[in-house]
C-alpha cells in the first residue's frame, strides 16, 4: 500500500509541475498581461514569441521543457524507493511526463487553459533518450528555419521520435513505449488541429522571432 501512495502521489507532482503556467505568470508579473488573450490564446511558448518578444519566449521555453524533464526523472526516486523495479524506469519515465505534459494542457493553476504541450514534451523527451530527442530538437529547427512555422515542425518533430524508436539504433527493447510515443504524437495533432486547418488553408501565422508585445 505504501508504495501505491508514493506512486501517486509521484504522479500528482509530475502533474503539478507540468501545471505551472510559466507564460501566464510571467506575464501577468512582467507585462501586466495575460498572454491567453492575445495572439493565438495559448500559454505556451510560441505565443510569448509572438506577443511578449524573444527573451520572455526563451524563458518560458526553457521552464516549459524543464518542467517535462523534471517531471519525467521523478520516475528515479521510485527506483530509489524501490516503489518501481529498474526494469520500469523507462516506462514511468514516459508516464509521469505524459503527466506533466497533461498538466500544461490543463493546468489547475491557471484555469485549466494551457499552452500546446511541446516544450514540456520535449523535456519528457530528453529525459527519456537524449539522443532521439536531439535529433527531434534537429528536424524542428529544420523545418522552421524553412517555414516558419512552428506548428508544423513540433508535428514533425513529435512523428520523428516513435519513428526514430523503431530503428535498431534507438530502440529500447520495449514494446509499450514505442506505442506511448505514438500516442503521443497524437496528442501533438490533437492539440493542433485548429493550426491544421490553418495551414490547408494557408492561414497559418508564421513566427520570425521579432520582438511584439500587443496591447
Amino acid at each position: 500500500m505504501e508504495d501505491y501512495l508514493i506512486i501517486i502521489s509521484t504522479f500528482l507532482a509530475a502533474y503539478l509541475i507540468g501545471s505551472t503556467p510559466t507564460a501566464v505568470w510571467l506575464g501577468e508579473a512582467y507585462f501586466g498581461i495575460d498572454v491567453r488573450n492575445y495572439g493565438s490564446g495559448n500559454a505556451g511558448a510560441t505565443n510569448t514569441f509572438r506577443v511578449l518578444g524573444k527573451k520572455a519566449g526563451m524563458i518560458v521555453m526553457l521552464v516549459d521543457l524543464l518542467k517535462g524533464w523534471v517531471a519525467s526523472s521523478l520516475a528515479v526516486l521510485l527506483v530509489v524507493t524501490e516503489s518501481i523495479s529498474f526494469d520500469e524506469l523507462l516506462l514511468y519515465k514516459l508516464l509521469l511526463g505524459i503527466a506533466a505534459v497533461a498538466g500544461h494542457i490543463f493546468p489547475v493553476f491557471a484555469q485549466f487553459r494551457g499552452g500546446k504541450g511541446v516544450a514540456t514534451l520535449l523535456g519528457m523527451i530528453l529525459s527519456i533518450h537524449i539522443e532521439a530527442a536531439l535529433i527531434c530538437v534537429g528536424i524542428f529547427i529544420l523545418v522552421f528555419s524553412l517555414s516558419k512555422y512552428v506548428s508544423l515542425g513540433s508535428m514533425i518533430a513529435a512523428l520523428a521520435f516513435p519513428v526514430l524508436l523503431l530503428l535498431p539504433k534507438f530502440n529500447p527493447h520495449e514494446p509499450v513505449v514505442v506505442i506511448f510515443a505514438f500516442a503521443l504524437f497524437a496528442i501533438v495533432v490533437l492539440t493542433h488541429q485548429k493550426n491544421i486547418k490553418r495551414l490547408i488553408k494557408g492561414e497559418e501565422s508564421k513566427l520570425y522571432l521579432r520582438r511584439r508585445i500587443k496591447s
